[in-house]
Parts: structure tokens; C-alpha cells; sequence
């Protein structure tokens, strides 16, 4: 089903144009924990990503984003990146899901009534 959605969208894979070049042109570099899949062709002027299922950019971790914009030459796959102790995982961008977060006293909470920030003003 998603080859032939591939094939009549742009949005759910990557693009027939992508495809072929990826087949014929395409070296793969590496994979990461998600299962993107890493290309470059032969002689390294074009990088690209093939995402495991919907495409979604904030799903690249920040190392395969710098070798993707060429902050850096040496793939992770290869050379990882020397991460702090304090740096969290990487995950996409919860904006817009159930799971993104709400502060509190946001009106997304579900105790819409222990809402103690706001005051309703009196007058006097």
C-alpha cells in the first residue's frame, strides 16, 4: 500500500524521482535507531534521507543533521558523536499530538477545574 501511495502522492515516501535515484545513484551510508536509512551519491555532492515511515524532519537526530548539511564530514554511522551526560535522547516533534506538552494551568490539562494560576478580577 505505500508503494502505491508513493506513486500517486508525494507526502507518504519518498518520490519516484527519489526512488530510482536512490536504486541506481545512491550509496548508503548508514542507519539510525529509527530506521532512517542515509544515502549519498558517488562522488558525495548529494545527501539525502529515506525515513522509515512518515516523513518528518524533526525525526533526524542532530548527528545525521549535521552530516545531511554538512556541518561535519565523518558520518555517525562511522565516527559517533561524543554526547554530554546530560543530553536527553533524541525524539520528533511532539507539537500538535496528545503528547506534546502542556504547562501548568494550560487549558489542555484535564483538571480544567484546579486551575489556581488565574484570578478572576473583582471589581472593587
Amino acid at each position: 500500500m505505500r508503494f502505491i501511495l508513493s506513486l500517486i502522492t508525494w507526502y507518504h515516501a519518498e518520490t519516484l524521482g527519489t526512488r530510482l535515484m536512490t536504486r541506481f545513484r545512491g550509496v548508503k551510508v548508514g542507519e539510525d535507531d529509527q530506521g532512517n536509512r542515509y544515502y549519498r551519491n558517488r562522488d558525495d555532492s548529494r545527501r539525502w534521507v529515506i525515513y522509515a515511515d512518515e516523513p518528518e524532519a524533526s525525526k533526524v537526530p542532530a548527528d545525521w543533521h549535521g552530516w545531511l548539511h554538512r556541518t561535519f564530514d565523518d558520518n555517525p554511522a562511522e565516527k559517533p558523536l561524543a554526547h554530554k551526560g546530560w543530553e536527553k535522547p533524541h525524539h520528533e516533534n511532539l507539537t500538535g499530538t496528545i503528547a506534546a506538552y502542556a504547562p501548568t494551568g494550560s487549558l489542555r490539562r484535564d483538571a480544567h477545574g484546579d486551575r489556581r494560576d488565574y484570578e478572576a478580577w473583582q471589581p472593587e
